[in-house]
C-alpha cells in the first residue's frame, strides 16, 4: 500500500537478495531499520555509542560537592553518608540549533529540552537514513515517549514573571502531548504523529506501534524512539534500600551484588520502512525486525510497581510466535536488566519458561543499563540500538558488572549466560537474531525479534564521474558539513562514490549556502574536500527558490567531431534521442549521422570534412542540441523560455510544439541540403555597432546578426569579405572570421528562398506552448508569427537580432540560462550584456572542444552551478538505468547554541513566595526609577570567539571598531565591515559603504549580505562614537546623531530581519553621551533616541537580542584599553538592556521601586471643578 516511490528511486526494478535458507523474513511483514541517532551519556552520536559498548565504557560520573550545590542539592543532603553522587550525563542538553527549525529564541527557551532534542534527533535519524528531503511523497509517522519534565518544574516554573510574560509559549513548549506533534510539525511528517506514555517501556512501545502503522499502510516511513532528561542533571540521590535506586551508582545487571539501577539522560530514534519497500528502494538496513508484541500484567502481581512473570512470558511468547520463529534460534537478549533485587530474577524466569528445554549457555544476554543507566523513557530505544548495531558488525558487547550471578536467578533453568566481554557473533544455518525486552513500571511489556539484515547485492559502480553537493544554512555550517564529509570519507575509502553522490542528492534537504564538487574517485573528492579549492569546489549563497530556466540554442559554427560524444557513452536519454534523430534522418540525407558525429578513429579526418558541410552540419546541430534539451528536461530543467540563433530556433521551435520532431528534421535537413547548393561564402565577427557598420554594407556584403550592441556578423562572398578583412585591420578594428562554409543570412540566400518557402507551406505549423523569442525580430514569438511559412523565409533571410533577443530575455532578473549545445558563445554574450555586477547565470552544456576535457564532468559542472543559482534539479535522473543505494553518511552539522533559563536563586525564590506575585493595593508603592549598579563581567558570562562566525561591524571614525574587528579576525570570525558614506558600494569582499539615512541602501546592504552568505550572527554597531562637533548648529548635530544613531539602526534591524526571518541575530550598540550613569557626563539627547529602538527592537523580532553599550570618549592613548573591554563584552552573553562603562568600571541598568509622596500644600495648576 505504498503512495508513491520516494524521490530517488532511481529504477523499478526489483532488487534480489541474498539470505539464508532459514530466514524467517517475509518482505511483506519484516520492518527494516534503515536510520538511527541518538546521544547517550558519553556518546554525542550512535557511532560514539557503539565504541564505547564495544570497549566496555560505563559513561558515569561522579560529581563533586561543588558541582551539586550548584544544582542546588543543599550541602546538609549532599554529605550524608547514604548520598550517593553518581549520574549518568548527557552532555549539551542546553544547547539546540532553534533557527534550523524556525524557533526564535524564546521559543526555543522555554521549551522542553526533551522536545528540542528529540527533533534534532529526528531530523538527523532521517538524514542518516537518506530521506532528509522533503521531497519524499509518502506519509512519514512518528511515535516517540518522554520522561517526566523536570525543566518545567525546576526551571520554569521557578521563574514567575518569565512564566506569566510567555505562559503560552511555556504551556505549548513543555506538554507532553505536544512532543510527537511538535516534531511532525517542524519536520513537516504528514503521518500518525502519537506520543507514548508507558514508563520505561514507552520506546519500545513507540517501536511496535510505528511497525503496526506500516504493515497497515497507514506510513511509509516512521519514526519510533524516546527521550529522558533530567533537570538538572549533576545531582545524585538518597539511597534508599527499599527502593530501585543502586547504593554505590553502579547498574549490576544480573550480579550477586545488584541492589538497583541509576538514572540517565539520553535520547534514542530509528526510522522504519517496511522491508520489501527499503529493499527495492536500495535502502541501507541495519537490522530487521521480525515482530513485536506489547502487553499489560493486569492485576497478577504484588503491586502496581512490580514486575510480573506471566506478564513478561505473555509478551515474549506472542512476539516469537508472530514472527515464526523457534526460541532455540535467538542467540542474544538485550534485557531489560535493571540490576534491582526483584527485577533481574522475575525477567531471567520469564525467559526460562520461553525458553525452556533449550540447551545450557547458548543463548547470550545483557543489558545496555550497565553502560549508560537507565534512561526511563528512551531505555528501550537505547536497547534497540544497541541490538541492531550488534547485528550490523556481528559482535555481542560486554555486559557490565557481572562477577557472580544473582543467588536468586536460576541461570541452570534454561539457555541464558551473562556476556561478559565482546565477543564474535558468529552463527550456524539459522541467521542471527535477537530479542529485545523493555517493561514499564504500571505493567506495560514490549518485546521485539530482530534479525540481521539480508545481505545487499554489490554495488554497480556508476558513472565515470560524480557530482557531489552539499548545503547548509550558513557558511559556517557549510564549513562544517564539508570536513565532516571529508573525514567521512578517509575512514570510508571503499565507500561507492555513486551512492556517495546519489545520496547527497537526495537524500538532503536543501539550504542556502550551497557547494558542489564534480570528481572521479572518492580519494579525489577527500582530498578537494580538504584543500578547499575555489576553483573546484563551488561555493554559492542562494535563496532557496525555484528559478525560471532559459534554454539557448546555438547556430551553426560551433559544431565539432565527436560532440557530446561523452553524453552519448554514458547517458541514456540523450542516447536514446540521438538514435531516435538519426535514424529518421536516414533517408532524408542517405547514411547515418552517427557515423560522422561519433566516427572511429580510422575515419575521423573524413567525418571532420563531412560536418563542414552545410548539409550534414545542420541537421547534426540539430540532433545534438534537440537530444541536450531531452537531458536537460529529463532532469527537471523544463524551460519557462528559449531563444535560438539562427538554426538553433527550429530546436526552440520543435520544442515548443510549433512543428513535429518529423517534420523539424526533414526541414532543417531540407534547409542544409539547400544551402549546400549555394556557392561558398564567408561570416566576419565585427566589434562594431550595427550603426557603425552601415558603412561597410554594401554589394556582396551583407549584415548577417547584431549579437551585442558593439558586436556584428557580416555576410557575403568570399572576395567581398576578405577585401573588408584587410581594411578592418588597417583600421584596427577587432574582427574574426566565422567557422561556416556558407555566407548565411546574405543576399546569397535569395536564389533558394522560393523552394524553401514552397516547402514550409507543406510543413503543419502549431501555436508556441513554451514562449521564445524570435531571433528575426529580438522579441517574444507570436502565435502568428510562428505559424506563418513567411517568418521562417525572413528568418532564413534576415539579420539575427540576438542582442534585442537578450534584452527581452534579461527583463526578467531570477531567470538562468542554460546554453544547449556545443561551446559557450551564447552565454558568453549574455553575461556580457548583463554586466558582472548582474550577477546572471548562464552555463555551457558541453565544451567548445570535446577533446579538451570529457563531457560527463563537464556537464555535471554544469548541473551544479545550475543548482548552485537555484534551479531544482530532478536528481534521480542522473543515474538512470542505474539501482542506485542511500547509504549512512554524516548528517547536517547542527549550529547549537545555549537556549537555557537557568533555575531562579533560592532568596530570590522565597521573596517571590512571600508576595511577588500580589498585587500591591496603594498606588504610590507601583512606581519605579532606572539606576545603575557596578557589576564587573560574570567570568561565567564571557565566551570565546566562535571560528567562522559571522559578525557585521559599523566602523566608527574613532578607530574603536577597527581595533575589535582585528580582535575578531584573530579568533577566526568572519568579519564584513560597513563604512560611512554618501552612497551604497562595495569596497571589496568584506567591506561596504553607504549613507547612514537613507534606508534603501540599508535594505541593498541586505539583500548582498544574503547574496554572498555572509548574513551575521552578530552585529555591533558603533556609528555612535562620534569626534567633537563643536561650531555646528544644534539641529544640524541632533539631525546626524539621529541618522548615525536612531535610523540607522531601524533601518538595519528592518534590512536584516527580511533576510533573517527566525535565525538568532544579537546586536550591540556602542555610543556616547546615551546614558545618566554618574549625573557628570555630558549628554547627546539626539544619540539617546536609540535607546529606546533597543528596548523594542525584540519586541518587534524575537530572533533580534539588543543592548545598548555606553562608554565615555577614550583619552589619547586610550583606545586600545577600551576596545579590549568591548570586546570581551560583546563576547559576553546577554543580560538586560543597557551596559555603560566610566573609567575603568562596568555597569549594569536596573530600575528599583520608589513611593510616590504625598502631594504638596502648593495649589496646582489644576484644581478640581475648574474650567
Amino acid at each position: 500500500m505504498r503512495r508513491g516511490r520516494p524521490e530517488g528511486g532511481s529504477a523499478p526494478a526489483r532488487r534480489t537478495l541474498r539470505m539464508s535458507e532459514e530466514t524467517a523474513v517475509d518482505a511483506g511483514r519484516g520492518v527494516a531499520i534503515i536510520g538511527m541517532a541518538g546521544r547517550f551519556p558519553g556518546a554525542r552520536s550512535v557511532d560514539e555509542f557503539w565504541r564505547n559498548l564495544c570497549q566496555g565504557v560505563e559513561a558515569r560520573s561522579v560529581l563533586s560537592g561543588e558541582e551539586l550545590e550548584a544544582a542546588g542539592v543543599e550541602r546538609s543532603v549532599w554529605t550524608r553518608s547514604d548520598y550517593v553522587p553518581a549520574a549518568f550525563l548527557l552532555e549539551g542538553v542546553e544547547l539546540f540549533d532553534a533557527s534550523l527549525f524556525g524557533l526564535n529564541p524564546r521559543e526555543a527557551e522555554v521549551m522542553d529540552p526533551q522536545h528540542r532534542l528529540l527533533c534534532e534527533c529526528a531530523w538527523e535519524a532521517l538524514e542518516r537514513a537518506g530521506y532528509g528531503a522533503s521531497q519524499y511523497r509518502g506519509n512519514v509517522a512518528i511515535f516517540a515517549g518522554s520522561g517526566s519534565n523536570e525543566y518545567l518544574r525546576n526551571n520554569l516554573e521557578a521563574r514567575p514573571e518569565l512564566f506569566r510574560s510567555v505562559e503560552g509559549m511555556v504551556l505549548l513548549g513543555n506538554d507532553e502531548d505536544c512532543m510527537a506533534t511538535r516534531a511532525a510539525f517542524l519536520l513537516d511528517l504528514r503521518g500518525p504523529a502519537i506520543n507514548v506514555h508507558t514508563a520505561c517501556s514507552s520506546s519500545l512501545v513507540a517501536l511496535h506501534l510505528a511497525c503496526q502503522s506500516l504493515r497497515a499502510g497507514e506510513s511509509d516511513l516512521a519514526l519510533a524512539g524516546g527521550v529522558r532528561i533530567n533537570v538538572p542533571q549533576r545531582r545524585g540521590y538518597v539511597f534508599a534500600p527499599d527502593g530501585i535506586s543502586s547504593p554505590d551508582g553502579h547498574c549490576r545487571a544480573f550480579d550477586e551484588k545488584a541492589e538497583g539501577t541509576v538514572s540517565g539522560s539520553g535520547v534514542g530514534i530509528v526510522v522504519l520502512k517496511r522491508l520489501a519497500d527499503a529493499l527495492e528502494d536500495g535502502d541501507f538496513i541495519h537490522a530487521v525486525i521480525l515482530e513485536s508484541a506489547i502487553n499489560n500484567d493486569g492485576a497478577s502481581k504484588v503491586g502496581f510497581t512490580a514486575p510480573s512473570v506471566d506478564g513478561q512470558v505473555a509478551a515474549i511468547s506472542e512476539a516469537l510466535a508472530m514472527a515464526n520463529v523457534e526460541p532455540g534460534t535467538i542467540q542474544y537478549i538485550e534485557a531489560h536488566g535493571t540490576g534491582t533485587a526483584l527485577g533481574d530474577p522475575i525477567e531471567i524466569a520469564a525467559l526460562n519458561q520461553v525458553f525452556q528445554g533449550l540447551p545450557s549457555k547458548t543463548c547470550a544476554i545483557g543489558s545496555v543499563k550497565t553502560n549508560i543507566g537507565h534512561m526511563d523513557a528512551a531505555a528501550g530505544v537505547a536497547g534497540l540500538i544497541k541490538t541492531a548495531l550488534a547485528l550490523q558488525h556481528r559482535q555481542i558487547p560486554a555486559s557490565l558488572h557481572f562477577t557472580r550471578p544473582n543467588p536468586k536467578i536460576d541461570f541452570d533453568g534454561g539457555p541464558f549466560y551473562v556476556n561478559q566481554t565482546l565477543r564474535e557473533w558468529r552463527t550456524g544455518e539459522a541467521p542471527r537474531r535477537a530479542g529485545v525486552s523493555s517493561f514499564g513500571i504500571g505493567g506495560t511489556n514490549a518485546h521485539a525479534v530482530l534479525e540481521e539484515a539480508p545481505l545487499p547485492e554489490e554495488a554497480a559502480p556508476g558513472r565515470p564521474a560524480q557530482l557531489l553537493v552539499l548545503s547548509a544554512r550558513g557558511k559556517r555550517a557549510l564549513e562544517e558539513a564539508t570536513s565532516n564529509l571529508a573525514a567521512h570519507l578517509e575512514k570510508h575509502p571503499d565507500v561507492n562514490l555513486a551512492d556517495l553522490a546519489y545520496t547527497l542528492q537526495v537524500g538532503r534537504k536543501r539550504f542556502d549556502c550551497r557547494r558542489v564538487l564534480v570528481c572521479r574517485t572518492v580519494e579525489e573528492a577527500r582530498q578537494a574536500l580538504v584543500e578547499r579549492d575555489p576553483q573546484r569546489l563551488l561555493t554559492q549563497a542562494q535563496e532557496a527558490s525555484s528559478r525560471p530556466v532559459t534554454f539557448l540554442f546555438p547556430g551553426q559554427g560551433a559544431q565539432s567531431v565527436d560532440m557530446g560524444r561523452g553524453l552519448y557513452e554514458t547517458e541514456p536519454v540523450f542516447r536514446k534521442h540521438v538514435d531516435d534523430c538519426c535514424e529518421r534522418l536516414v533517408a532524408s540525407l542517405g547514411f547515418d549521422l552517427r557515423e560522422f558525429l561519433y566516427p572511429s578513429e580510422a575515419r575521423r579526418e573524413e567525418a571532420s570534412k563531412r560536418l563542414l558541410q552545410t548539409a550534414a552540419t545542420q541537421p547534426a546541430l540539430f540532433v545534438v542540441e534537440y537530444a541536450l534539451a531531452r537531458l536537460w528536461m529529463s532532469l527537471g530543467l523544463k524551460p519557462e523560455a528559449m531563444m535560438g540563433h539562427s538554426l538553433g530556433e527550429y530546436v526552440a521551435a520543435c520544442l515548443a510544439g510549433v512543428f513535429s520532431l518529423e517534420d523539424a528534421l526533414q526541414l532543417v535537413a531540407y534547409r542544409g541540403q539547400l544551402l549546400q547548393k549555394l556557392p561558398g561564402g564567408a561570416m566576419l565577427s565585427i566589434h562594431l555597432s550595427e550603426k557603425e557598420v552601415q558603412g561597410l554594407l554594401g554589394p556582396g556584403v551583407s549584415l548577417a546578426a547584431v549579437n551585442a550592441p558593439s558586436l556584428c556578423v557580416l555576410s557575403g562572398t568570399v572576395e567581398a569579405m576578405e577585401a573588408l578583412e584587410a581594411e578592418l585591420v588597417l583600421r584596427k578594428i577587432g574582427h574574426r572570421r566565422l567557422h561556416t562554409s556558407h555566407a548565411f543570412h546574405s543576399a546569397m540566400m535569395d536564389p533558394i528562398l522560393e523552394a524553401f518557402a514552397e516547402r514550409m507551406h507543406r510543413i503543419k505549423l502549431s501555436p508556441p506552448r513554451i514562449p521564445y523569442v524570435s531571433s528575426l525580430t529580438g522579441t517574444w514569438i507570436t502565435a502568428a508569427a510562428a505559424t506563418s511559412p513567411r517568418y521562417w523565409v525572413e528568418h532564413l533571410r534576415q539579420p539575427v537580432r540576438f542582442g534585442d533577443g537578450v534584452d527581452s530575455l534579461l527583463a526578467e532578473p531570477q531567470r538562468v540560462f542554460v546554453e544547449v549545445g556545443p561551446g559557450h558563445g551564447l552565454s558568453t554574450l549574455l553575461r556580457n550584456r548583463a554586466g558582472a555586477a548582474a550577477h546572471r547565470v548562464a552555463v555551457s552544456s558541453l565544451h567548445r572542444f570535446p577533446e579538451a576535457q570529457e563531457d560527463r564532468p563537464f556537464f555535471l559542472g554544469a548541473v551544479g552551478q545550475l543548482w548552485l543559482a537555484g534551479a531544482e534539479i530532478h536528481w534521480p535522473k542522473l543515474h538512470v538505468d542505474e539501482q542506485r543505494r542511500r547509504i549512512p553518511l554524516p548528517a547536517y552539522p547542527f549550529q547549537r547554541e545555549r537556549y537555557w533559563v537557568d533555575p531562579q536563586p533560592k532568596a530570590e525564590q522565597a521573596r517571590a513566595k512571600t508576595g511577588a506575585r500580589q498585587k500591591r493595593a496603594d498606588l504610590a508603592e507601583w512606581f519605579y526609577v532606572p539606576g545603575w549598579k557596578r557589576r564587573p563581567l560574570p567570568a561565567a558570562s564571557m565566551r570565546q570567539v566562535k571560528p567562522g562566525s559571522g559578525w557585521l561591524v559599523f566602523l566608527d571614525p574613532t578607530g574603536i571598531g577597527q581595533r575589535l574587528v582585528q580582535k575578531l579576525e584573530a579568533g577566526g570570525a568572519e568579519v564584513t565591515c560597513v563604512s560611512l558614506g554618501t552612497e551604497f558600494s562595495r569596497k571589496g569582499e568584506k567591506r561596504f559603504e553607504l549613507a547612514p539615512g537613507q534606508q534603501a541602501q540599508f535594505r541593498m546592504l541586505g539583500e548582498e549580505l544574503q547574496r554572498l552568505g555572509r548574513l551575521p550572527g552578530h552585529v555591533v554597531h558603533l556609528w555612535g562614537l562620534t569626534p567633537e562637533t563643536a561650531g555646528q548648529a544644534e539641529e544640524t548635530v541632533v539631525r546626524s546623531q539621529q541618522e548615525l544613531g536612531f535610523y540607522s539602526v531601524l533601518f538595519l534591524s528592518q534590512a536584516l530581519a527580511e533576510h533573517l526571518r527566525e535565525q538568532p541575530l544579537q546586536l550591540d550598540v556602542i555610543a556616547h553621551g546615551t546614558q545618566d550613569v554618574t549625573g557628570e557626563e555630558p549628554l547627546s539627547p539626539g544619540k539617546a533616541m536609540v535607546l529606546g529602538l533597543c528596548t523594542v527592537i525584540p519586541q518587534e523580532h524575537p530572533a533580534m537580542r539588543c543592548r545598548s553599550i555606553d562608554v565615555e570618549p577614550p583619552e589619547a592613548g586610550g583606545e586600545e584599553r577600551l576596545s579590549a573591554r568591548l570586546f570581551q563584552e560583546v563576547l559576553s552573553e546577554v543580560h538586560g538592556h543597557g551596559v555603560a562603562y566610566r573609567g575603568h568600571r562596568r555597569w549594569v541598568e536596573f530600575f528599583e521601586p520608589v513611593r510616590l509622596g504625598a502631594p504638596g500644600e502648593d495649589p496646582g495648576l489644576l484644581r478640581e471643578r475648574g474650567v
